[in-house]
């Protein structure tokens, strides 16, 4: 009895064995953790498709702020990061948590705002000086809140510009970009956003302004990391490098520069500059 029970599993084992073969790199889903900037400005949608024609693999894209993408590579629970807030990147990978970043491309915050612009700063190049002007005139500014990016900058704004902004008309929105503009729009108010979800979206957009831009302050740069396989398992590391290696290659960066809205350019390649 106990031979043909060993003979019976023996025989299981075989057909789950043939039945469900093992798993190739290729067939695993590449987890990329990435701003909701990229997300929302269309250029994923542009990105994605021929990498994932012409490797196999596919891109599971998971688009939040910066600070929740960072802490997401940190517990394990991306493959690689698609992010913008370059000392924090640097501090990730110095810490063993992330390896082989690249930089990938670049744009600017802008600070939009109302049509009627109570706080006169439009046209400034100065943004620590328009934001002192919102905060004097307590014009509503909304803030992203969320530990992304772009909160990250705002927040290094005014500290720049001395001020610790709070009250009524200071509102954390706990929201993506996208979500903020519309915000800022209903309340005829300020807000800091990167350029390229502003393009994206400002055709829904008729009473937001572009109103500051130009500072050195105000560039923004995109790096792109893998997340390191020594530290979890599980961690798609072929895929998450060959994604890198595709968005800095000369195609990649060639969909980067090209990809516009209403003829006017989203992001510009760092990784390929000819």
């Amino acid at each position: 009895m106990r031979n043909v029970f060993i003979k019976a599993f023996a025989l299981v084992a075989l057909v789950l064995s043939i039945a469900i073969p093992p798993v190739s790199a290729a067939q695993r889903p590449i987890r990329l953790a990435t701003t909701t900037s990229t997300d929302n400005s269309g250029l994923l949608r542009q990105l994605l498709p021929p990498f994932e024609e012409q490797t196999g693999y596919k891109v599971h894209v998971i688009a939040v702020g910066t600070g929740k993408a960072l802490r997401m590579g940190r517990d394990g629970d991306a493959d690689v990061l698609l992010v913008h807030a370059y000392d924090d990147e640097i501090r990730f990978v110095s810490a063993g948590y992330g390896v082989n970043r690249r930089d990938v491309m670049y744009n600017d915050f802008i600070i939009v705002g109302p049509e009627s612009d109570s706080a006169k700063i439009r046209g400034l190049k100065d943004a620590l000086s328009a934001l002192t002007k919102i905060q004097r005139t307590k014009g509503p500014f909304v803030s992203r809140g969320d530990d992304s990016g772009t909160y990250k900058r705002e927040r290094w704004l005014w500290q720049q510009a001395g001020i610790v902004p709070g009250g009524s008309w200071y509102r954390e929105a706990g929201q993506g970009m996208g979500k903020v503009l519309q915000m800022a729009e209903e309340l005829d108010g300020y807000t800091l956003t990167d350029r390229g979800t502003w393009l994206a979206h400002k055709v829904t957009l008729p009473h937001l302004k572009l109103l500051v831009a130009g500072d050195e302050r105000l560039y923004n740069r995109y790096g792109i990391l893998a997340v390191n396989p020594k530290r979890y398992t599980g961690i798609n590391f072929q895929g998450a490098m060959r994604l890198i290696e595709w968005v800095t290659s000369q195609q990649g960066q060639d969909i980067i520069k090209n990809y516009k809205i209403n003829n006017e350019t989203l992001f510009f390649p760092l990784a390929v500059t000819h």
